[in-house]
């Protein structure tokens, strides 16, 4: 079969979201879907070289509770590379700066409804940055490390249930392990691991 879009329309914009109606003919006949427009975003995972990773413990108004999750934002900088996203999110985010940054990969997150692309991106080598939070949730934000277990192993991740930090996790190891990325060669700086012990 093929799908031809003929058809779209804006029904409500709310900063950075926008809800349109698509209308799709396939073999003669038409039809609509409601479908949000994301400007995408950028999943970090701050890899200390003992194999722990830097998450954010933070409020989500969705589902009215503190979640444990990887730093992300949106890329909602208009021409801003991904690795520029996720250095600005890692500092706003953690007070972090990293001496590698790689993308290890790009996920849809709900494709049923929304065109939200989230690049993941493994941060290595880790030293303080000021920290910049950007709205009342980051300010009360709180950065502490988590242990994930070996490279190999993925039981650790049933300690989230925060799909993009679940998918950014298991990307990080998988393209850690196909690499030959050892975190361990990427050792953080002395005010990190005090900060992380």
């Amino acid at each position: 079969m093929t799908f031809a879009k003929i058809g779209e329309r804006t029904l409500a914009t709310n900063g950075f979201l926008t809800m349109l109606e698509k209308s799709f003919r396939v073999n003669g006949v038409d039809y609509r879907r409601t479908i949000v427009e994301h400007p995408g975003a950028v999943v970090i995972v701050p890899l200390l070289a003992d194999t722990r990773v830097v998450v954010v413990r933070q409020f989500r108004p969705s589902v009215e509770q503190h979640l444990i999750e990887l730093p992300a934002g949106k890329c909602d900088v208009p021409g801003e590379e991904v690795l520029t996203t996720a250095e600005r999110e890692l500092q706003e985010e953690c007070g972090l700066k990293a001496d590698r940054l790689e993308l290890v990969g790009s996920f849809l997150n709900s494709p049923g409804f929304t065109n939200e692309t989230t690049h993941v991106v493994v941060a290595l080598g880790l030293s303080d940055a000021p920290v910049a939070p950007q709205s009342v949730e980051e300010e009360d934000m709180q950065v502490q490390a988590l242990n994930i277990g070996a490279l190999g192993e993925f039981s650790a991740l049933q300690q989230l249930n925060d799909g993009k930090s679940i998918v950014g996790l298991t990307l990080t190891k998988l393209y850690l392990l196909q690499h030959g990325l050892d975190p361990s060669n990427f050792p953080e700086s002395p005010d990190v691991r005090d900060r992380f012990s």
